[in-house]
């Protein structure tokens, strides 16, 4: 496989410039080199190919480098990052499909050429979710528990991207970040969004950008879910406010919207009856209380509201501790819940 990928790069190189313009399409050529955003296909000028070279070495044709990131490799590389594909085999594929070469062994069926998902669309995001990795292990688990977040039971709509790429505007160069990323899904748990917060190298803190969080795809009325809701569900704003409060009530399917007007337009499962809505101490998260609680009454749903001592849940988990969470939330919960989803300890350990 080695030798076939060397000779599958170096034959791309020798069709360096047609390569760029089937694959980074958005960029141009300027003299012996394309210039474009990044290895994505995003518009810039920070990444820059060479098209005229040896046929193999630092001075290849083919070979690229991101000025941004310090990032650099040869055109599977591009084909790879630009079409969104996980497995080599499928690289492979796509290079000799553009190559026009045989398709080796058996299989005499060629393959579709995959397409480049539009950028913030539902299939970007969930081609972003499919390339990140669990968070067992990761820098996510090390910012959470910095935010007293241990409870980490039930959170496999967390994953962890070691090199998110952001850009503060489409006319900065690219950089890479390590990110927490949400999956955002509807009802019936199909993934229409993601949700990226990119966090400092040792996860200790979010990464020191303009905007460290931001959120891709379809989002109005979908949330990041921890849980499987039926007739009693929490909904709040932030993962981290969620994540928080489900260290008081550990067994209590909860919704994250990620903002307060989404959390204000979430969809209701068929079957449920009562809502609890984990309100952020502001005035966006008062409006966006009161047209929940109005929209869930309208359909027959009880609005219960928690309300923080502090600005938010999680302001209270690190400011007051575990225990003055768990006491303010019980008094404020309908006693039936109580035994139900608060009775056993929070659970501390590894994410599923």
């Amino acid at each position: 496989m080695a030798g076939d990928a060397s000779n599958l790069a170096q034959r791309l190189g020798r069709n360096a410039e047609s390569v760029c313009r089937e694959y980074l399409s958005n960029g141009r050529r300027e003299g012996r080199y394309w210039l474009v955003g990044d290895v994505q296909n995003n518009p810039g000028r920070s990444m820059f190919v060479r098209l005229k070279g040896t046929e193999s070495g630092k001075g290849a044709a083919g070979k690229w480098t991101d000025a941004a990131t310090g990032e650099h490799g040869d055109l599977l590389d591009v084909i790879r990052e630009s079409c969104g594909l996980l497995d080599f085999k499928d690289v492979v594929d796509e290079a000799r499909r553009f190559l026009s070469l045989p398709r080796p062994e058996l299989d005499p069926q060629p393959r579709p050429r995959p397409s480049s998902a539009p950028a913030g669309s539902p299939e970007s995001a969930r081609r972003l979710i499919s390339m990140s990795q669990p968070i067992t292990g990761s820098i996510v688990e090390t910012h959470l528990r910095k935010r007293g977040i241990t409870a980490l039971h039930g959170t496999g709509a967390l994953h962890f991207h070691p090199r998110c790429y952001y850009r503060p505007d489409p006319h900065s160069p690219t950089e890479t970040w390590p990110a927490m990323i949400a999956s955002v899904t509807d009802l019936d748990n199909r993934i229409t969004g993601a949700h990226r917060t990119w966090l400092s190298p040792d996860g200790r803190g979010k990464a020191p950008i303009d905007t460290p969080r931001r959120a891709i795809g379809d989002l109005l009325g979908n949330a990041v879910r921890f849980g499987c809701a039926t007739q009693v569900m929490a909904a709040g704003e932030g993962i981290e406010t969620i994540l928080s409060l489900r260290m008081a009530l550990p067994h209590m399917p909860m919704v994250a919207a990620l903002s307060a007007a989404h959390l204000a337009a979430i969809l209701f499962p068929a079957t449920m009856r009562r809502l609890y809505i984990a309100r952020d101490d502001d005035p966006a998260g008062d409006r966006a209380m009161a047209a929940l609680v109005e929209r869930a009454q309208a359909v027959g749903i009880e609005a219960i509201t928690l309300s923080p001592r502090l600005g938010d849940f999680n302001e209270d988990l690190r400011a007051l501790g575990i225990d003055a969470l768990r006491a303010a939330t019980r008094v404020q919960i309908a006693p039936e819940d109580v035994a139900r989803f608060m009775e056993k300890p929070a659970l501390v350990g590894m994410a599923t």
